[in-house]
């Protein structure tokens, strides 16, 4: 039988264990991973609105010698990238977006037809979704053929550094760069309306998706308190008729 001195000393090795575990936990999602809710249809059918993906971070953090065994990997074509948009909302914030990579640094782009071609080479994308008659947009689907200041929603500093990066039908990636286009490419608002993203915006690459839930898309403007709840509420008593449980654990390609 343990005296109490013995029982004190296992309770605390106990509790120093479990506080080492929460150390751990606390680190691998703070610094190596990242949770993050799809909040538009801008890549469907790749990702749907209340899909919650595991981003992981550690590959595209800034190089260091003091980290030389970390795994940091450049960007790659094609491949779908979590990053801060270049330029603030109307509330002044950077918003968290997931498009895909269409140009790296010294790529050339451009659209015809909603065709993307880069160096001159019509890219095969079955994912993405192609414009019809009904809702071709000429700024949109023949980039950067129309002057940015007759796009929609075009960002004013974007139609005015946009023309620099032209040469001749394409638009030029510059160093330290890249370009972003989410998938629904009629419905995304993405580097053809914002501009550029930096290397620094980087966030990670979405792994999987962990959880999705039926979300209409007009949740992502519902701010206050009273709406979140009700929402949450409403994942609560739907999680089992309401989660498309065949999108579990799927990978993101």
């Amino acid at each position: 039988m343990k005296n109490p001195q013995e029982k004190s000393t296992t309770r605390l090795q106990e509790l120093a264990s479990l506080c080492s575990t929460f150390a751990v936990a606390f680190f691998v999602m703070t610094f190596l991973f990242q949770n993050f809710a799809i909040p538009s249809s801008s890549m469907a059918s790749t990702l749907l609105v209340g899909d919650h993906v595991l981003v992981e971070r550690v590959t595209l953090a800034p190089s260091s010698p003091r980290a030389g065994f970390l795994p940091y990997g450049q960007l790659q074509h094609d491949e779908p990238i979590v990053f801060f948009r270049p330029a603030p909302n109307a509330g002044g914030d950077h918003d968290i977006l997931v498009k895909r990579v269409i140009g790296l640094p010294g790529d050339r782009i451009h659209l015809l037809h909603g065709i993307v071609y880069r160096n001159g080479i019509a890219l095969h994308e079955p994912y993405a979704a192609q414009p019809t008659a009904a809702n071709y947009d000429p700024y949109n689907d023949d980039f950067p053929a129309i002057p940015a200041d007759q796009g929609r929603d075009v960002l004013a500093s974007w139609s005015l550094d946009l023309p620099t990066h032209i040469r001749g039908e394409d638009l030029v990636v510059p160093p330290g760069y890249y370009f972003m286009m989410g998938d629904n490419r009629t419905n995304s608002y993405d580097s053809r309306y914002w501009g550029l993203v930096p290397r620094a915006n980087l966030i990670g690459r979405p792994l999987f998706i962990y959880w999705s839930f039926k979300t209409p898309e007009e949740e992502q403007y519902k701010t206050t308190i009273a709406e979140r709840s009700s929402f949450a509420l409403h994942q609560v008593l739907h999680l089992i008729d309401e989660t498309r449980w065949n999108r579990t654990f799927k990978p993101i390609r």
